[in-house]
């Protein structure tokens, strides 16, 4: 892609000054260009929180806030041309400020665990903040999803926002200045593409996602346990009690997480202690962008297929949602209502030696692809 081109050719801190020419737009409510839209949305940490609409042509409309680069919803139409959310989230600010457990956010540095809470690395241990138990989970206690990030609206053909954020060196016990760098783009084929780009200047693990809670039905009364789902995935990484990995590949054959042909979710979900929030290792031989699963309902007639140049994916089915939280059709989010499908690097990559290196170094640019398209029956 021209995008991916230009990103990967510039450093980061060219591509928020001249990438496609970008515009940030300062005006309180406005349509900033063909597809987007930006309305005041509120203010956090002394900074302006603003939510953009990008609209395609098909009028699927995705909502995004530059607190925490949220996407809040995710409007398509179903089978019988009704239009609802295939992601949970909230119509206001304050939602999000409750601290619900990452609807929608982009996670960093580090989605997903690192175990006890610290990792050695050149030598030195860094110790981070044991939010999860003893471990550290999606970045800490202000990790990525919980800041506000510069937005600037791309010129270009299609509806894309950009986000970008400097994380400083030490922040939640990372080392390194890292400048980060996503992009969402809405196509007219209905795909929600994010990319992902980093540059960091000490050595430093970076494992970036977007924690989006997904129901096709469109409405949290229904159950995610009747939706299909197809992971391209052989293998698992098993976890302890703490949902820490314990570094081993095992086989999904014979097992309940065996996906590799499409399966109701709730099939055997009851075989799993706690219910699905595992890593899936994707059939990918190297690390160009792939179909690596299908997530389908039969009600509205609607399915995600993912793409991601990932070598991981976190299948999670909402098993800590409470009902504590309401979403934005006034209903009650409980468990198994809604679930997550992460693109990323394995959970605690920095303790397992033996599997995929997340460790980002001075002179490298990082750079991840994931794509959610959606496909409704006819």
């Amino acid at each position: 892609m021209k995008l991916m081109n230009v990103l990967l050719a510039v450093s980061l801190i060219t591509v928020v000054v001249s990438c496609n020419n970008p515009v940030k737009d300062e005006k309180t409510t406005a349509t900033i260009k063909a597809g987007i839209t930006k309305a005041d949305w509120g203010e956090f940490d002394s900074s302006k929180v603003y939510l953009y609409t990008l609209t395609n042509s098909k009028g699927t409309e995705v909502k995004i806030t530059n607190y925490g680069g949220i996407v809040t919803s995710f409007v398509t139409a179903d089978k019988n041309g009704n239009k609802s959310s295939i992601v949970i989230g909230f119509d206001s600010l304050s939602g999000y400020l409750a601290k619900p457990p990452y609807f929608g956010a982009l996670i960093g540095r580090y989605g997903n665990r690192i175990g006890d809470a610290k990792f050695t690395l050149d030598g030195k241990e860094y110790k981070l903040a044991a939010n999860n138990g003893k471990n550290h989970l999606h970045g800490g206690l202000k990790g990525f999803d919980k800041v506000v990030w510069d937005a600037m609206v791309m010129n270009d053909t299609v509806p894309s926002l950009m986000l970008n954020y400097l994380s400083k060196d030490g922040e939640e016990g990372y080392p390194g200045n890292l400048k980060v760098t996503v992009v969402y783009t809405l196509t007219d084929d209905n795909e929600l593409k994010i990319e992902y780009n980093a540059e960091t200047d000490k050595a430093t693990p970076v494992n970036l996602t977007n924690h989006s809670y997904f129901n096709l039905t469109g409405d949290v009364s229904n159950t995610i346990l009747n939706h299909s789902l197809m992971i391209d995935a052989d293998n698992y990484t098993p976890v302890d009690t703490t949902l820490i990995p314990t570094g081993e590949i095992k086989s999904v054959k014979g097992t309940p997480f065996d996906f590799t042909t499409s399966k109701a979710i709730g099939k055997e979900i009851d075989a799993v202690q706690g219910g699905y929030d595992h890593n899936w290792v994707l059939n990918k031989k190297d690390n160009s962008l792939q179909k690596v699963a299908v997530l389908s309902d039969t009600l509205s007639g609607r399915s995600v297929e993912v793409f991601t140049t990932e070598p991981g994916l976190q299948f999670y089915t909402g098993n800590f949602l409470d009902g504590k939280f309401i979403n934005r059709d006034g209903k009650a989010i409980n468990q198994h209502t809604a679930m997550c499908m992460e693109t990323q690097h394995f959970p605690d990559s920095p303790n397992k030696p033996n599997f995929p290196s997340t460790i980002l170094k001075p002179g490298e640019k990082y750079h991840s692809e994931t794509v959610y398209k959606v496909v409704t029956e006819k």
